[in-house]
């Protein structure tokens, strides 16, 4: 056969695997969505935009790569997916055309104490290795040189059993690189014991002042009071030496209290293990205050903070320890690792260079391997995840964003875009939820949902060029082209908050005074030290609240109304009115039903495989007993309540016989920052990253303060709702509050009072206060990269 007959036989199977250049989704139902189809073209750049809440996320995440992410799992045995995470199919009739998903989101990195930014990448990895190797003195294999790692040591006997049995001495070493004293967090802890108890009562009294620790009931109280280690009716002080030894610091035991076994142990380690080992972000408000006021934190003394031991320490390359090396700006990092020649390690140092040239490429240069993740950023974090793929030689593969530009300066924004447009042009298919103007006008094809948020969304209102957006009459569309326009007049200051010698991070002995009664915008760079300023420096004291963009915790049980406390007067006013117990009218306690125990679905594990949830069959749903729904409040009952969206629910307790002043208010608030839509009973874990953002911004401005510390508060939000932001702010002002806000929307930055702008690069290139002003002189002098934005934003 000829090349030309053999060429001529395949080009048709050729033209068949050409037409394959979509991503087809049809009758997707996912959350909000209303039986959406749309075409999404690979090897392009696909942007999907449209309000907060319209149903981006559940279309991109929740379907496509959700979707592709199961179909990769199914392809290994069923046992090794019994180790993966169970993903169900989603509710969608076709889905045709996918590859191969690369989730970058922005979920936050764990804040494990342990976890840092060389811990999540495989820079910290390659570091290891690097040293393990030309390392002088050489002190062992990486192992030795990791902060989580400890150093082991074993002898005794062994039998093995190898045709006659035969017993062995044996040895065993393991150099690790943990330091001893912090257990490689860097940290110690001393704990103020006046905090824990009361020494001048018994056990018996309730001596025990830690939140929870009852000393009639709690379990945890009767293992010390029972254990025969102590006298439970002597007062603490008249411990003698050794009961408070045991009493502090004894080791586990099993004793029988009640009848019941259970384990002693002293009070500080149990405190360390219970308490003190977890995130304090994580903790609620009550434990964590009680953290705050017990425990203080104070720098390791043995490895000043390093958290590694003093052989890893020791251990050096021209002079440099692994220590100094994870403490250096990752761009200082990068060019001292250039500047080493070592043939027996070149592949090593050439793929480490890449990847720190990577995190320098993507604006995280300011960063240090030794940052602790959890202080991270959710932009920041997002851009770590994406450090792996920047140099990956992989093509035909779907790259999914969430907002990829959070948190970046809009100088910043362009680099993104670059990177964007690079992982497309190797061939990939790129797909971004985005609302930032900027990073919409670069896609090849751009995809509007909407028209509104929640029930009012979850329809395709575009798809097409962004040429089309701009003239296809869709909310996004006609704000495509908004441009705040620079203030004619400010607000006067009503006062100062002064600020000296700020040192927090990479500030350089700052000095500024935040003008009082004002909107202020804090803008710079990403890591020029903003945070730094505001959050270091802005004690979280006596009237002042701060709204950081720390997240949302909550199960699928909670939801807007127990969140923002909103369930708490409802409860009572429809207790009132029918002449029972608060505790009915809650789905967590006694008036939950006992079918679904108040979830309202009912999941079945089924192994490998996706749990099934099925609607209860008890109570149709409506996660109450149905004693509890014949009780009414105005002609509804507690179901029907929490059905209604925001905007129902205020006019329904704001008048008539259902009217309660307390619900009424926390409805308003949320009505205030753009929520009307959300019903009141949904979970939390549905909601989008701009609702979950407003939510918490709603319950704080129920606080009382005077000074509101706002970070970002545009993350997440359409083009749209920032206009309703800006009145906001606005009314916040003008009750009399001052206003501060760390923000890089050219939008914000135009309409403050007062901008105070630090830079003038990030990390050591950074935090100082490069201009202090009112936004026009801003824009007139162009001195600051800042300037020069803001300037081309309102076209001066």
């Amino acid at each position: 056969m000829s090349k030309a007959t053999r060429a001529h036989t395949q080009s048709p199977a050729s033209r068949r695997g050409d037409r394959h250049d979509l991503i087809r989704v049809h009758g997707a139902r996912v959350n909000n969505l209303k039986d959406v189809s749309v075409e999404i073209p690979k090897r392009r750049l696909t942007v999907f935009t449209g309000v907060s809440g319209s149903g981006k996320s559940s279309l991109v995440f929740d379907t496509i790569a959700a979707e592709s992410q199961r179909l990769i799992n199914e392809t290994y045995s069923a046992f090794v997916q019994g180790f993966m995470p169970t993903l169900a199919r989603p509710e969608v009739d076709v889905l045709e055309g996918l590859t191969t998903a690369i989730v970058v989101d922005q979920q936050r990195m764990g804040a494990d104490p342990r976890s840092t930014v060389g811990t999540a990448t495989d820079a910290g990895a390659m570091l290891r290795i690097l040293f393990s190797r030309l390392g002088d003195p050489h002190i062992g294999p990486p192992g030795a040189y990791a902060f989580n790692v400890p150093s082991v040591r074993a002898s005794g006997a062994i039998t093995v059993e190898r045709g006659a049995k035969t017993t062995v001495k044996a040895t065993f070493n393991r150099t690790g690189g943990m330091c001893a004293r912090c257990e490689g967090r860097g940290s110690v802890t001393d704990i103020d014991l006046t905090q824990l108890y009361d020494d001048s009562k018994s056990l018996a009294e309730g001596a025990f002042t830690i939140p929870g620790w009852k000393s009639d009931s709690q379990w945890t109280v009767q293992v010390y009071a029972q254990s025969g280690f102590v006298d439970p009716d002597k007062p603490i002080s008249r411990y003698t030496k050794k009961e408070m030894r045991d009493f502090l610091y004894g080791e586990p035991v099993k004793v029988k209290v009640n009848g019941v076994n259970l384990t002693y142990e002293g009070l500080i380690p149990k405190l360390q293990k219970s308490i003190l080992s977890k995130d304090r972000e994580a903790m609620q408000p009550h434990i964590r205050a009680f953290v705050e006021r017990a425990v203080t934190f104070t720098t390791c003394p043995e490895c000043d903070g390093t958290r590694l031991s003093e052989g890893a320490r020791s251990s050096k390359i021209e002079g440099i320890s692994i220590a100094d090396a994870c403490a250096m700006q990752i761009s200082d990092l990068a060019a001292w690792v250039r500047g080493l020649d070592a043939p027996s390690v070149a592949p090593l140092l050439d793929a480490l260079r890449q990847t720190l040239d990577s995190f320098v490429e993507i604006g995280l240069g300011y960063l240090s391997l030794d940052r602790p993740s959890g202080t991270l950023s959710g932009g920041e974090a997002q851009r770590v995840k994406m450090i792996r793929h920047l140099g990956s030689s992989l093509t035909d593969v779907t790259y999914v964003f969430d907002e990829p530009t959070i948190g970046l300066h809009p100088h910043d924004i362009q680099r993104m875009n670059a990177l964007l447009l690079r992982l497309r042009d190797k061939g990939n298919t790129v797909l971004v939820v985005e609302h930032k103007p900027e990073t919409i006008a670069i896609a090849d094809h751009v995809v509007d949902l909407g028209p509104g948020a929640g029930t009012g969304g979850g329809t395709i209102c575009f798809e097409g060029t962004v040429e089309g957006l701009r003239t296809g009459g869709t909310i996004t569309g006609r704000h495509f082209g908004d441009r705040a326009a620079v203030k004619d007049a400010v607000r006067e200051p009503t006062g100062t908050l002064e600020i000296r010698g700020a040192t927090a991070n990479n500030l350089r002995e700052v000095d500024v005074d935040v003008p009082l009664g004002v909107l202020t915008v804090v803008t710079g760079v990403a890591g020029s030290g903003k945070s730094s300023l505001v959050h270091g420096s802005i004690p979280p004291g006596e009237g002042v609240v701060s709204i950081d963009q720390g997240a949302i915790r909550g199960s699928r049980r909670s939801n807007p109304a127990t969140y923002t406390g909103l369930l708490d007067p409802i409860r009572k006013a429809f207790a009132k009115a029918n002449g029972v117990k608060p505790a009915l009218f809650s789905a967590n306690s006694e008036g939950a039903c006992p079918g679904c125990n108040g979830a309202g679905v009912v999941y079945t594990d089924l192994a490998m495989m996706a749990a099934v949830a099925t609607t209860c069959e008890e109570c149709e749903g409506k996660r109450f007993q149905a004693a509890v729904l014949e009780y009414r409040l105005g002609g509804r009952d507690i179901s029907e309540v929490l059905a209604m969206s925001v905007t129902e629910a205020e006019k329904f307790f704001g008048a008539g016989e259902a009217a309660t002043p307390a619900a009424h208010r926390i409805l308003g608030r949320l009505a205030d920052v753009g929520l009307g839509y959300l019903s009141l009973g949904q979970p939390l874990t549905t909601l989008s990253g701009g609702e979950r953002q407003r939510l918490k911004l709603a319950t704080h401005m129920a606080e009382k303060g005077g000074v509101y510390v706002l970070d970002e508060p545009t993350a997440g939000l359409h083009l749209a709702d920032v206009e309703q932001l800006l009145h906001l702010l606005d009314r916040l002002v003008d009750s009399g509050k001052s206003v501060i806000v760390v923000e890089h929307h050219q939008a914000v930055m135009a309409h403050a009072d007062w901008i105070i702008d630090l830079g003038p690069g990030a990390g050591h290139d950074g935090g100082r206060v490069v201009f202090e002003g009112t936004p026009a002189d801003l824009v007139a002098g162009r001195a600051t990269l800042t300037g020069e934005h803001l300037a081309a934003y309102v076209g001066a």
